[in-house]
């Protein structure tokens, strides 16, 4: 397969599905980020985390619309690199409601 073949198949991917493929290239590429994963009874009822953390999705990006930038919250926490807000954001525009429930549980 094509790399131009590959780019018209990922145009036709669905928001969820383009953050899995997002996690998956990143896992494969940084050797180190875990992607995000939801562990019961982690950061209340399981909500998405970075990798096994408890940094929440939902707290980086209420980080974000206070206008922090990536370079300050990964700042803020040494153990996040750059793959781990790019899979935290590709997650967040996948799952818009369920992170902004997230963020009404938790305001």
């Amino acid at each position: 397969m094509t790399i131009q073949e590959l780019e018209t198949q990922v145009l036709t991917l669905n928001l969820a599905d383009k953050a899995k493929l997002i996690s998956i290239l990143t896992q494969t590429l940084t050797n180190g980020s875990l992607g995000i994963k939801k562990t019961p009874g982690v950061c209340g009822g399981g909500d998405a985390c970075i990798g096994n953390t408890r940094i929440p999705v939902w707290s980086l990006v209420c980080d974000r619309r206070l206008g922090a930038s990536d370079g300050i919250i990964i700042q803020s926490f040494p153990d996040l690199t750059a793959a781990d807000l790019v899979n935290a954001w590709a997650y967040a525009d996948a799952y818009p409601e369920e992170i902004e429930q997230a963020i009404r549980e938790n305001d």
